[in-house]
């Protein structure tokens, strides 16, 4: 397992309402702070959910006894990995017909920074394939051996890529109010092929690793 190949997973992290209402907060009336307050709580509840994790498959890794005990819980987490990376794409397809963003995103064009800190932090958090998205990538690495830092680089992806809305509101100014929707529109329809095309080969990944 190439520890590098779990970072794909940061794209279906903040498909959805998560990269949806970061748009939002991007045209709202307190912007910047409002982004930066929802950046924060959302890098909160990941770092939280991924360490979590990642000790609970550390604590069932160190089970094995001898070397074929502990190639056995090895293997034995990848297929827990397995069956959850298919109840995610099982997810992400169920969402694909929600064309429109729910009603109270519209609400987020007034959200104060406290609102957008707890929102960013509750999405993540509280959200079934976000935390199936956590529960693969803490249980890949832990499952293969490496050190609990290398959970940072997926967490740096996935705020990063929830940065972008914010980036463009940075680097375009006013004419970011045009460029937004059109990102929010796309992600809408989109995103949910995407993530199904990166899960589809983390399963791949996973599945080779079963068969050495």
């Amino acid at each position: 397992m190439n520890w590098l190949s779990v970072l794909l997973l940061a794209v279906v992290m903040i498909a959805g309402p998560q990269i949806i209402s970061a748009v939002f907060l991007a045209s709202s009336r307190e912007a910047k702070r409002s982004s930066l307050a929802y950046l924060v709580g959302a890098g909160l509840a990941v770092l939280i959910g991924l360490t979590v994790w990642y000790f609970v498959f550390h604590v069932v890794r160190g089970t094995g006894g001898g070397q074929g005990k502990h190639d056995g819980t090895r293997h034995l987490i990848d297929w827990v990995v397995l069956a959850v990376l298919l109840a995610l794409t099982v997810m992400v397809f169920a969402r694909r017909k929600r064309s429109q963003p729910p009603k109270w995103m519209s609400k987020l064009q007034a959200a104060s920074p406290r609102f957008a800190f707890g929102l960013g932090f509750l999405l993540f958090i509280a959200m079934p394939s976000d935390e199936a998205t956590m529960v693969a990538v803490a249980g890949s690495l832990a499952g293969h051996d490496k050190p609990w830092w290398h959970l940072l680089p997926f967490l740096v992806l996935t705020l990063l890529l929830l940065a972008l809305p914010l980036l463009v509101l940075l680097a375009l100014g006013q004419r970011a109010v045009a460029v937004l929707p059109k990102v929010r529109d796309w992600a809408n329809e989109h995103s949910w092929l995407v993530s199904e095309a990166v899960i589809l080969i983390f399963v791949i990944i996973v599945v080779s690793d079963l068969l050495k």
